[in-house]
């Protein structure tokens, strides 16, 4: 099928909410004979779409599968650019090589790479990130923000912001945020994020934003080692997560608050960001490549700096660190 006829038509029949849509006006539409119509239908509902045919009247959507269906993603998209172009793959060794690659060959801002499982799926500091197949989200996304390199940190806190707003948008659960990427409901990691850059002495070229999500995983699907430090959406909401709308509404918030961090800087994104954040005014350990601080995290600063102040008094600017939140 069509990826674009696909996605005109799923798009004509969410956007329905339930009502009949008649293959004669989808036809009309799409410029296609209402038979091309009728075997589209076919091969949709062979792919696991709940449609019903009421006679005379048209098509209903019952209930969509659970995939990350480009054409389902882009169906619920509410974005200028950003999903647009979607690079779609079942399984894949990491979504993030595949990321820098499109934009190395000038993929578009916005360009999405997703899958439903990946097989060396990494955080930061290269640690494996585990990705059960048809449970999370695994995706990367093409920035192209006109920002020189020093600007580049921040956009893991914007991004972190963005998810956060979408996650609370879909599941009425509020995760908070664990500087510098992570996303944690109850105590318990939920998503990660990983900032990659391309640039050259003038700037910025490309940002690579990395976002793995665990959406639907029962406590069973994580490995023995992490069951007691992650948790998912589904366990901390009780309910399934539409996948490919969460990431339609990711790419949505995304694109807003890169927009506005271009435009007019940090201050109004690390207002949200300070109001889900579960480190600020904790007790935390930061671990660096050189040393161990532990200390009450007293501020984020418009650079995306965390500073610790010191059981002696002192204040630390931290500017990249492993957080672990103290009891």
């Amino acid at each position: 099928m069509s990826g674009n006829v696909k996605y005109e038509i799923l798009k004509r029949l969410q956007c329905a909410e339930g009502a009949p849509l008649s293959g004669q006006q989808i036809a009309t539409e799409l410029a296609i004979s209402r038979t091309a119509i009728w075997k589209h239908m076919q091969q949709l509902k062979e792919e696991g779409y709940d449609i019903e045919t009421v006679h005379k009247k048209g098509y209903i959507l019952k209930q969509a599968p659970d995939v990350l269906d480009p054409a389902k993603i882009q169906a619920a998209l509410q974005t200028t650019h950003f999903g647009h172009v979607v690079h779609y793959e079942e399984v894949l060794d990491s979504t993030q090589p595949v990321a820098h690659k499109l934009a190395q060959e000038g993929a578009p801002e916005g360009t999405l790479v997703i899958c439903e499982a990946q097989t060396l799926g990494r955080g930061r500091m290269m640690r494996p990130w585990h990705s059960e197949k048809g449970k999370g989200i695994w995706m990367s996304v093409i920035l192209r923000p006109d920002v020189p390199t020093h600007k580049a940190p921040q956009f893991t806190l914007v991004a972190a912001v963005a998810v956060a707003r979408a996650i609370e948008d879909m599941t009425n659960v509020r995760p908070a945020i664990k500087w510098p990427n992570d996303l944690l409901i109850n105590g318990l990691k939920c998503t990660g994020i990983l900032t990659e850059m391309q640039a050259d002495p003038d700037g910025v070229n490309a940002l690579i934003m990395g976002i793995g999500i665990n959406a639907n995983h029962a406590q069973t699907d994580f490995s023995e080692d992490i069951q007691t430090i992650a948790t998912s959406l589904k366990i901390a909401s009780g309910q399934q997560v539409d996948r490919a709308e969460l990431v339609a509404r990711i790419l949505y918030y995304l694109e807003q608050y890169s927009a506005i961090y271009v435009q007019e800087g940090f201050l109004n994104i690390k207002r949200e960001w300070e109001a889900y954040s579960c480190t600020l005014g904790n007790r935390v350990r930061a671990t660096t490549t050189r040393d161990i601080f532990v200390g009450e995290a007293i501020e984020l600063t418009d650079d995306g700096v965390l500073k610790i102040r010191l059981d002696n008094g002192e204040i630390k600017g931290v500017y990249s660190a492993d957080i672990t939140l103290e009891n």
